[in-house]
């Protein structure tokens, strides 16, 4: 098969990619994809340091509400604690066992991640907590300078910083930064840089980025294959098949092999999730509830002014959309959380590409030219700027005074937690677990049977149904029979007791 190498001519300051023709195909702005005969268009390659520097500022305002969080000992789930567990066991070049989610629980036998074990080397030169906290918004912000940066490559410096802003403050992405860590702080920049590099056409590099996505956790395989699926759409046939049989492949065995392998239970702990019976069932829970899911997609196409929906790069987003609706947890189907994080990049790269296809495609109507033009960027970061207040974002509480303010229950618990030596045997609930875990040998209430634990830390403020133990000595007891334990503090419902015997 004959092929034009891609190449570029200069003309008037613009550089105009030549792109490629294959026997029996037409030339495309997008591979092909419906943009008729139009020129693949760049602009002239500029300095990339406004849109680094946009990312710093970035990583500042994400390292602010996490650590102001942790501070406060605002952890919404046990998620940091499992991390952290997980991090300190590659450190020390052992099994990811999590005490956590088990007496000797290996992690991998809930969820595939091994990528977190690349954190281990920052774990060796800074051991806390915060050090995951910090890698994660620097990783999130990465994500923005490569949105903005390629932005740039087809719109304006002005607008391609907007529109990385936008990116920025994007719902999706501060959900998943005001909630703990979680490994998909690794997908969102590397789906970044996978379809950057679609865009610009470089299609070997775009699957070369894809193949770590499957060590980020088991579903994204299906993300992978989407990304094989787009390729073969625009015309890397070849590549897009293998990439597709390798995504999916990937999957069936993490989810089939490898998670049972390590799983006490020898079997996929979510299968119970996605709806029991045939095709019939799946399709009916895609949309149903239709309120809730029709909202959040809603809410998904807007913060792109809904032009992404002219963009083949939205196939990316379907794996991720299309497990979260079948799945009978109510959790996954709304704007809530860190669900939404991995498609702010699809959506906004794709919202470029659309940008791109309906300037170059002949024969757009004019309203859509201007809007594409002219409009969609200023729309765009209105929504997003609008939507940080009327869903109060934790990009809004950044720039309050009480959110850098230290409060007398989390200086309690500050006192509390220091009453816990290191490397101590502990039990506790959620609050207090991701100041424990870089620390201590930590368990969830009730988890160290073997043996019991030398202290256990309550928060008695909530999740207790129906009202914490007044009894704290007895509750411990009860725990672990056999043994006694006596109050070391009580204070602002946050106690912790020292195992006497």
């Amino acid at each position: 098969m004959r092929r034009v190498t891609q190449g570029a001519t200069s003309t008037g300051g613009t550089t105009v990619g030549i792109p490629t023709q294959r026997a029996g195909g037409g030339i495309g702005a997008g591979g092909g994809i419906g943009v008729g005969r139009a020129r693949h268009r760049l602009a002239a390659k500029r300095p990339t340091w406004p849109y680094l520097l946009l990312g710093l500022l970035f990583c500042a305002g994400y390292a602010v509400i996490e650590l102001t969080r942790y501070l406060h000992d605002g952890s919404m789930s046990w998620d940091t604690a499992i991390f952290v567990e997980e991090v300190r066991a590659y450190a020390d070049f052992q099994a990811p066992i999590v005490h956590i989610k088990g007496p000797d629980a290996n992690i991998l036998g809930d969820h595939f991640s091994p990528i977190t074990a690349l954190l281990a080397p920052l774990w060796w030169l800074f051991p806390s907590t915060v050090t995951l906290l910090l890698a994660q918004a620097a990783l999130f912000a990465s994500s923005v300078s490569v949105v903005a940066g390629t932005a740039g490559r087809f719109l304006s410096r002005t607008k391609a910083l907007c529109l990385g802003t936008a990116y920025g403050l994007s719902w999706g992405l501060q959900r998943a930064v005001d909630f703990d860590f979680h490994e998909i702080c690794f997908a969102v920049p590397l789906l970044a840089v996978v379809l950057r590099n679609v865009l610009l056409r470089r299609y070997h590099r775009a699957a070369f980025w894809a193949l770590p996505l499957t060590l980020v956790k088991e579903d994204l395989g299906i993300t992978v294959a989407a990304v094989g699926l787009l390729l073969f759409l625009l015309r890397e046939r070849a590549l897009g098949v293998m990439l597709a049989v390798f995504g999916a492949g990937m999957t069936a065995l993490t989810v089939w092999g490898v998670i049972p392998h390590f799983s006490p239970t020898g079997a996929y702990g979510y299968r119970d999730k996605l709806p029991s019976g045939g095709w019939s069932h799946w399709l009916t829970g895609l949309l149903s509830p239709a309120d809730v899911k029709l909202s959040t997609l809603g809410m998904l196409l807007a913060i792109t002014g809904f032009l992404a929906l002219r963009s083949p790069l939205l196939v990316v987003a379907l794996p991720t959309l299309g497990w979260r609706f079948v799945s009978d947890n109510p959790d996954y189907w709304g704007t809530g959380w860190h669900y939404n994080a991995v498609l702010m990049p699809v959506l906004f790269l794709a919202l470029v590409d659309a940008v791109r296809r309906v300037r170059e495609r002949e024969g757009s109507p004019r309203w859509l030219r201007a809007y594409a033009d002219g409009a969609v960027v200023p729309v765009v970061t209105a929504v997003a700027l609008t939507l940080c207040g009327t869903l109060d974002l934790p990009a809004v509480s950044v720039l309050r005074a009480s959110t850098y303010a230290a409060t007398p229950r989390s200086d309690a618990i500050s006192r509390a937690l220091a009453l816990v030596p290191d490397g101590a045997t502990v039990e506790s609930n959620i609050t207090a677990m991701s100041r424990l875990a870089a620390r201590t040998d930590l368990y969830w209430l009730g988890g160290s049977k073997a043996a019991p634990p030398q202290y256990v830390v309550l928060d008695l403020s909530y999740g207790w149904s129906p009202s914490p133990p007044a009894d704290l000595p007895g509750y411990a007891a009860q725990m672990h029979p056999g043994h006694s334990y006596r109050v070391l503090t009580d204070d602002m419902e946050f106690a912790v007791l020292e195992l006497v015997n």
